[in-house]
């Protein structure tokens, strides 16, 4: 970490005020901390420059203003003020941050992801720390331990606002904000904020670091994410106007994103309608599995789907679907089963049946069995589906379906092809 300054210091012998210009650069602001005692997390290569005012009472309390600073973090530029005051209980960080362009990969280091200008700098800046990567072989969920243990030394109360968003044209974010809001090991970001695909993503993120081990809420909620900006570079999906939504409420303890998961309990709800499906997308999107099941299902044919609702509940870490279901113009397919993510292991049943005169070759349920990272999906062996099984096992399912209704704005209308079907499904 480098430090220059040049400026006023009064009453040098006992530091009572200053007014400096001062900049700052180093391999992470995570290095800061023992240098100034502030924490800040970890990031890639950064440099900033800004006008610091202090006043400095040795006795009772001093307050730092660092004031109109100018930097970049990798590659994202950052403006604002922050104000650091010490004092009893703990020191306290305010203020306001912006970034005009902020990248994506620039906070991965925040989440535990190596990305971003500057990522070799910021593993060798952690491995100093004696910081190793503990993700197991064969885990996709982030292993990456939350440092909860120093979430006690000062408390925290910033906005972060990110206007405009460089990112790859497979994750299509826009503005981003949030509160950030640290007391005594008791982290939140309420809200969090952003623009994804045309539409939006709201969360509430409730971290209590102060418990052993952390306890950890989430509630979000998607509204009107467009598919084909999801996927802008499928040109398959440009021809669809069908939207997603969704809320997830998950709760769980744990010090990383795999051990909060894995004893999670909560609900996911998502409804996507008038999409499109096909092997060809299946295989552009990296989805052997997918690329399997819609092959057995419907060939090569490229096949509409109305409407797909999910309403599944999550408890201990294994998630079960009350409704898990695709509405294709071919056919009507029901999924059953668990997903756990405390063991990774998928066991899936996926029973597809034709509608009216359409006629799908396929009459066995197949399964998805396997990790999450090493998916596997055959035919599955005993009787065949009965005619109409499929349509009256979902019949049955009122309560969940009327639940995904409440996801459907009223701006939407009848040209959200799932209000209907659910609407049936709750007669």
């Amino acid at each position: 970490t480098r430090v220059a300054f040049d400026g006023v210091v009064n009453d040098p012998m006992k530091m009572g005020g200053v007014d400096l210009r001062l900049k700052f650069s180093g391999d992470s602001l995570g290095d800061l901390y023992e240098l100034t005692g502030v924490l800040l997390p970890d990031t890639p290569p950064f440099e900033t420059d800004g006008r610091l005012v202090a006043k400095i009472d040795t006795e009772k309390s001093s307050v730092f203003d660092y004031r109109g600073f100018n930097g970049r973090i990798g590659d994202s530029d950052i403006h604002g003020s922050l104000v650091y005051t010490t004092g009893k209980p703990r020191p306290k960080l305010e203020g306001d941050v912006e970034s005009r362009q902020l990248r994506l990969a620039d906070l991965g280091p925040l989440i535990g992801v190596d990305s971003g200008k500057g990522a070799e700098k910021s593993k060798r800046s952690e491995q100093k720390k004696g910081e190793k990567s503990v993700q197991p072989a064969g885990k996709v969920l982030p292993y990456d331990r939350f440092e909860t243990d120093k979430w006690d030394v000062m408390d925290a109360d910033v906005r972060f606002k990110g206007r405009r968003i460089e990112h790859g044209s497979s994750l299509p974010i826009s503005d981003l904000s949030t509160h950030i809001i640290l007391k005594n090991a008791d982290l939140r970001l309420q809200p969090l904020k952003f623009g994804m695909a045309g539409g939006s993503i709201a969360a509430n993120i409730h971290l209590e670091g102060d418990k052993k081990p952390m306890q950890g809420r989430a509630d979000i909620q998607a509204r009107r994410l467009k598919l084909k900006e999801l996927m802008p570079d499928v040109e398959l999906m440009q021809k669809t106007l069908g939207e997603m939504n969704g809320d997830a409420e998950l709760r769980g303890s744990g010090n990383s994103v795999a051990a909060l998961l894995g004893n999670s309990n909560g609900n996911l709800k998502l409804l996507m309608n008038d999409g499109l499906v096909s092997r060809n997308l299946m295989e552009i999107v990296g989805l052997n599995v997918g690329n399997y099941i819609v092959g057995a299902i419907f060939g090569d044919d490229e096949v509409r789907v109305n409407c797909a609702a999910a309403n599944l509940d999550i408890a201990n870490g294994v998630a079960r679907p009350q409704i898990f279901a695709f509405d294709t113009e071919n056919a009507l397919i029901n999924v059953t089963g668990t997903a756990s993510f405390a063991s990774e292991q998928l066991d899936l049943t996926i029973d597809p049946e034709s509608k009216g005169i359409r006629i799908i070759t396929l009459r066995s349920p197949l399964y998805v069995r396997g990790t999450f990272k090493n998916p596997q999906a055959g035919v599955k062996a005993g009787p065949l589906i009965a005619r109409g099984a499929v349509a009256a096992a979902l019949a049955t399912l009122v309560t969940p379906a009327a639940a995904l209704l409440a996801l459907i704005s009223p701006s939407e209308g009848e040209a959200n092809q799932c209000r209907t079907i659910l609407s049936q499904m709750k007669k």
